[in-house]
């Protein structure tokens, strides 16, 4: 081993004991909480930066930009600073600070645009692709555009080939939809008739054919359709409310001793309602996107009501 970097994947995959249907299948939790940050982001970080080193679009010492919730950017900013590159990024007061504290940390220069309320819109969205932009054209910065990257792509194949228990459905949550696209990729093959089942948020449904809307849960529900989206990649779409991903994540931290973030939390609703379905003696996989640390004072307030 040679740095933090080459701890990145092989990550545990965890049965649910508790938070279980009384009937159904089992589910298991693909722990991407135990990475270097904590996040499943730390995977795409990486390959994106190294697939632009290898080409020549990042050379050595080269800045890098994107737009991130927070993830993302902590994962960029942990490979960055590894490997040398001084990194820009352009978030918002709708993520967790927890998440803005980390880059910084890291060694990230952020640029902070205010949000509606603290919730997340498809103009926060847009309004923070637009200013990356402008950033990465003023430096001559390599900008990582998670939106429309195909390099991440490799990293969620690779996480696909650690799954290695038959799976009869696999959920994901979309936020990019590199994740929920590489993994369904890679998976479908490997498990024949594996149902894949996306994740979005209640209040801004659009995979689902429904309206933008504000919504509370970070990493996913960009608002629109977002350019990495597949529809034939899923077999169905599953919306989950905020407070309703708040709740399982909540239950999770307190009846399983998984500590995970919101994302995690919609994940487990939705893998639910399909072991439901699916009854005895199948498995359900879904994924722990990240740690609840980096969502602490928000799942805090939500526990004191």
């Amino acid at each position: 081993m040679q740095t933090i970097l080459d701890t990145i994947g092989n990550t545990p995959l965890i049965p649910l004991r508790r938070i279980v249907p009384a009937s159904g299948a089992r589910i298991l939790l693909k722990a991407e909480s135990t990475n270097p940050t904590g996040s499943m982001k730390d995977r795409m970080a990486l390959a994106m930066v190294e697939a632009a080193e290898a080409d020549g679009r990042l050379p050595p010492g080269g800045l890098v930009v994107e737009y991130t919730g927070g993830s993302t950017g902590v994962s960029l900013a942990l490979v960055c600073a590894v490997k040398g590159h001084p990194l820009h990024i352009v978030t918002s007061d709708a993520f967790s600070p927890e998440k803005l504290d980390h880059m910084r940390l890291l060694g990230a220069r952020l640029h902070v645009i205010p949000s509606e309320s603290g919730r997340m819109t498809e103009k926060l969205t847009r309004d923070m692709i637009a200013a990356a932009g402008i950033i990465a054209e003023r430096t001559s910065a390599f900008w990582t555009d998670q939106m429309n990257n195909r390099d991440q792509l490799a990293a969620y194949h690779r996480m696909a080939t650690e799954i290695d228990t038959p799976v009869a459905a696999f959920v994901q949550s979309v936020g990019t939809a590199a994740s929920l696209r590489g993994l369904a990729e890679a998976m479908r093959p490997r498990h024949p008739g594996i149902r894949i089942i996306a994740v979005e948020p209640a209040e801004s449904a659009v995979l689902s054919g429904g309206a933008s809307g504000a919504h509370g849960i970070d990493g996913m529900g960009a608002g629109y359709v977002v350019p990495l989206w597949e529809p034939s990649l899923a077999d169905a779409v599953e919306p989950v409310s905020t407070a309703e991903a708040t709740t399982m994540t909540l239950r999770l931290a307190q009846e399983e001793g998984l500590f995970a973030g919101p994302s995690t939390g919609a994940n487990v609703v939705a893998a639910l309602r399909q072991a439901e379905a699916l009854g005895r003696g199948a498995s359900v996989v879904t994924v722990m996107c990240d740690t609840g640390m980096k969502s602490l004072r928000r799942l805090g307030a939500a526990l004191a009501g």
